[in-house]
């Protein structure tokens, strides 16, 4: 079974699946859109919109972190395999087994930092612990920070729903700050799963080493078909 079809038989794997590609599509799109009508205002009728930047960043920041966890998922990442491919096919199952230990452990560190920093703006407790969560801070009314808020980008009326509920009532001029940083936990959680994903690929043994691509053999067999054509 390839990597880039492993799990899509369950409904979660599919979801997640379709979740990012989705979102990826979307992204992609909007930061076309946005930079287009930029340079169309800017060339054209002398103006452009302020927030133009700003969110072309936050949704770059978006499409790297959706793109991290969809490159573990095909196995896109690249990756030196030039020693261990003269190991044997155990050894190479356990190097696999090692390296995506050492990936899960990085990716489990990594979600509490960004649980933390999201928590932050979204008046929702920090984890307590230096290393791994231990436990959830204890919270009173001077800890809720959702009224920090972007420098450029406006509120979207659709969304005023939430200020109730998250500001006290009280306006919001820009986005706060808690709904373009929600990438983090989300993003790290997705790379997470998907390197809970390889690990049962490696567990299983339908596969004896991490995700790596072979991009440059992929070139060279490519140039060689052309060669034959020519």
């Amino acid at each position: 079974m390839s990597a880039s079809n492993d799990y899509r038989g369950t409904a979660l794997g599919r979801a997640v699946d379709e979740f990012e590609r989705s979102a990826i599509a979307v992204i992609l799109g909007a930061m076309t859109l946005i930079t287009f009508t930029n340079v169309v205002l800017r060339y054209g009728f002398n103006t452009g919109l302020i927030w133009g930047l700003e969110a072309t960043s936050f949704l770059f920041a978006w499409l790297v972190l959706f793109g991290a966890s969809h490159a573990v998922k095909i196995t896109a990442n690249l990756g030196v395999d030039a020693l261990i491919s003269y190991f044997s096919p155990q050894l190479r199952r356990l190097i696999g087994l090692l390296a995506v230990a050492l990936c899960l452990f990085y990716a489990a560190f990594l979600l509490k930092g960004a649980w933390d920093y999201w928590a932050n703006f979204a008046n929702l407790p920090q984890t307590t612990g230096r290393w791994f969560p231990t436990g959830f801070e204890d919270m009173g009314r001077t800890s809720y920070r959702a009224w920090y808020e972007v420098i450029d980008i406006p509120f979207p009326e659709w969304l005023r729903w939430i200020e109730p509920l998250m500001n006290e009532g009280e306006r919001y001029e820009k986005m706060p700050r808690f709904i373009p940083y929600a990438i983090l936990p989300v993003g790290v959680a997705l790379l997470l799963f998907r390197f809970v994903q390889a690990a049962l690929r490696i567990w299983r043994g339908q596969a004896s080493e991490l995700i790596v691509s072979h991009e440059a053999e992929d070139a060279v067999a490519d140039s060689g078909h052309l060669n034959e054509k020519d």
